[in-house]
């Protein structure tokens, strides 16, 4: 009984796109079960492999420009556009993004989002109206000052003097905005976490680690941001720091609502109108989802997790291949079955060959999922089911 199955990973951080791990896992599945129908979804919940997967869905052309990185060195930048509706995709991971820049070569404090400014002035004298940007993945912990500079916002201190750096916001006096203003008549951001821009669960203590902070830095980098927020909400009449994903990428989506008007949404929620989802689950009999981990972050918002529960409220097995799992039994009961690449070899083994070692973990799976199997999906169809 041939089956009809959804296969929609995310990335496999630092290894596959999640294009890749879709054509890994097809191929893995496909030399122990030939019948089966395989529909490929890559996904994407607003981090890298952004461009790529709603691209593709938009059927959107690959457009590129020299711009700079995090860093400041010269680089050459991609970004997408789709002319029929005057749509420009952008991904910041592949601009501002922390996988750009050599690890531990870099402190956040030199860091900023000025690089993107180009991406967005190129879009708009291409005559977009509407720009969707994924921003997961930054290298940055700047508020989105970078950007607004670059974007011609001037940031000036009590003696009117220019603030350049955003380590210098502590200083920050008024905000003047260009003549003329950037403006797009839709700007969408897709964020893949919750945070607001300030405090214990704000941008810098949450995810400044990840790109490099250290705790002893946290009051001087809060302090700026905070400064930031003040006047922002002084001279344009809004409180924007308490924005669920305000904190995004370092603040960026604090930067994004205040300087470009924008409207932040999940990702996976971004992801899913722009693919229809809906649609594709229901012609689905299995549901094969894949990232890098399963952990906790998992089930804080992200796609794959977003995913199971969809399926699990829809009453279709979905089963999750991963590189290792390190979420508790309770979180795992989300999915159907969980496999993992540490089942077949070692994690070194795994990122050396990922692409090897997810085609065999889908071909076993696949040789596993026997049609005489009282758990079959024609009996889950429609009914509760549990992990195996």
């Amino acid at each position: 009984m041939p089956l009809r199955i959804l296969v929609i990973p995310d990335k496999f951080k630092g290894t596959l796109s999640a294009g890749a791990a879709a054509l890994a896992i097809a191929t893995g599945w496909r030399k122990a079960r030939r019948h089966d129908s395989l529909d490929l979804l890559p996904m994407t919940d607003g981090g890298d492999g952004f461009g790529e997967v709603i691209s593709g869905l938009l059927r959107a052309k690959v457009q590129r420009l020299k711009t700079v990185d995090a860093a400041h060195r010269p680089c050459f930048a991609r970004w997408w556009w789709e002319p029929q509706t005057k749509t420009a995709i952008v991904e910041s991971a592949a601009i501002i993004g922390l996988a750009m820049l050599p690890p531990k070569k870099f402190y956040p404090f030199v860091l900023d989002t000025f690089g993107l400014g180009a991406v967005i002035r190129a879009a708009t004298a291409k005559g977009a109206k509407r720009c969707l940007m994924g921003i997961g993945g930054s290298a940055t912990n700047d508020g989105g000052f970078g950007l607004a500079r670059s974007l011609g916002w001037k940031f000036l201190d009590r003696n009117a003097n220019l603030i350049e750096h955003w380590t210098g916001l502590d200083q920050l006096a008024k905000i003047r905005a260009p003549a003329p203003r950037c403006c797009l008549r839709q700007m969408m951001v897709a964020v893949d976490v919750q945070n607001p821009l300030l405090g214990s669960r704000g941008a810098t203590r949450v995810y400044g680690p990840q790109k490099g902070l250290r705790s002893r830095d946290f009051v001087r980098a809060e302090c700026c941001l905070r400064r930031l927020a003040k006047v922002a909400k002084k001279d344009f009449g809004r409180d924007l720091a308490r924005a669920p994903g305000a904190g995004a990428a370092g603040g960026l989506g604090f930067g994004l609502l205040a300087f470009l008007s924008a409207q932040l949404e999940s990702g996976y929620d971004l992801f899913a109108r722009q693919a229809k989802l809906d649609r594709h689950l229901r012609a689905a009999d299995l549901v094969i989802v894949g990232e890098g981990a399963i952990d906790s972050s998992t089930f804080m918002g992200k796609g794959v997790g977003q995913i199971a529960a969809r399926c699990r409220e829809q009453g279709i097995p979905c089963v999750a291949l991963t590189g290792f799992v390190s979420a508790g039994a309770r979180k795992r009961r989300l999915f159907t079955q969980i496999h993992a690449l540490t089942q077949l070899t070692t994690v070194k083994q795994a990122k050396a060959k990922p692409v090897y070692w997810l085609e065999q973990l889908a071909m076993r799976v696949a040789q596993s999922w026997k049609t005489s199997n009282p758990n079959h999906p024609s009996h889950w169809k429609g009914t509760k089911h549990h992990a195996v």
